[in-house]
């Protein structure tokens, strides 16, 4: 008779966060607020990125040190660490909600926002106002090309 898969059923539950509990762990963060990078919302630290949920909110995309830090945590907990072709030579690291543990990811999201916090304040970004897709963009650079 073969055994029973309990350790797996086990391994499950210690493993997995919610997004409300991730959104929550940023948020608890001193300065960290909600808002946009690249026009994503985002989670800023003093007005630089720190993350942002993706993947229908499956996966946090978390700001690091170095990319030598990612590999570390994608060694350590392959299943829950990874990152994609777009993040190659960025020092990020993709996180499996479903997967991670929340010791884990409590412990990386503190050490990314050490690094986050060190850095010079972001710039302050413009609020852009857009009407439809772009409209009144493409039509200043339209005016631009045919004035010339």
């Amino acid at each position: 008779m073969p055994a029973p898969r309990r350790s797996k059923v086990k391994k499950n539950r210690l493993r997995g966060v919610s997004v409300q509990a991730a959104r929550q762990l940023l948020l608890d963060l001193p300065n960290v607020v909600e808002g946009r990078s690249y026009g994503m919302p985002s989670f800023l630290l003093n007005g630089q990125f720190l993350a942002r949920f993706r993947d229908e909110d499956t996966v946090l995309v978390l700001q690091l040190a170095t990319i030598s830090e990612r590999e570390v945590l994608m060694d350590l907990d392959p299943s829950a660490f990874f990152f994609t072709e777009h993040y190659r030579n960025y020092p990020a690291v993709l996180v499996r909600l479903a997967e991670v543990a929340a010791p884990l990811l409590t412990d990386v999201v503190a050490e990314s926002w050490r690094h986050v916090s060190a850095l010079p304040p972001g710039r302050p970004r413009k609020s852009a106002k857009r009407s439809g897709k772009g409209g009144d963009r493409k039509a200043r650079v339209r005016r631009r090309l045919t004035s010339a």
